[in-house]
């Protein structure tokens, strides 16, 4: 996954970083490379927190802007990190962080969304960011003894667990999720 994100760092870090005059031409590398490390790690921080409905909305195509959370958090993360590990000004390092993290976040989600996009899926980033947790063998195992096949396609996936964890009261599987990541 660490790979597609920093592909994705380098395909939108053209302006944000490499002609950015705030960011010195022999850290343009090193700054792509902690975006997309931030990304992961903080995805999978979020995660780890618990925070699985503001990532399943994420994982849904829901807004990719500065008022999702998830963007938020991960803006706010990076922003911190550039400015601490490479000296860049407040005001340089908020800058990067304000335009790659939705721009990046975006075309992840619209590629693993998208069936002809081979490499990309939502399994693949849940895993990612999931590590051990099981979640999706979870999911697959349990999910059908308890109806949670949301989009009625006989199987119980990925695409069911956003949809269910996207509802209001998150129901068994935001139960279910909350015990896998401890909340």
């Amino acid at each position: 996954m660490l790979d597609q994100i920093s592909e994705l760092v380098k395909q939108f870090g053209g302006e944000a970083i490499v002609n950015n005059q705030s960011v010195p031409n022999e850290q343009n590398e090193a700054v792509m490379n902690e975006t997309g490390n931030s990304i992961l790690s903080g995805l999978k921080n979020m995660v780890a927190q618990g925070n699985v409905n503001d990532i399943a909305g994420l994982l849904k195509g829901g807004n990719i802007d500065a008022s999702n959370p998830v963007v938020k958090q991960l803006t706010d993360q990076l922003s911190g990190n550039l400015g601490q590990k490479f000296g860049l000004s407040s005001d340089a390092a908020s800058g990067v962080a304000g335009s790659m993290i939705p721009k990046v976040l975006g075309s992840l989600i619209g590629k693993a969304n998208d069936p002809n996009q081979p490499g990309f899926n939502v399994s693949d980033i849940v895993n990612s960011i999931g590590g051990n947790s099981g979640l999706m063998d979870a999911v697959s195992k349990y999910g059908g003894q308890f109806g949670l096949d949301q989009n009625k396609d006989g199987k119980v996936d990925m695409n069911d667990a956003t949809a269910a964890l996207s509802g209001k009261s998150g129901g068994f599987l935001g139960g279910l999720l909350g015990k896998l990541f401890g909340k």
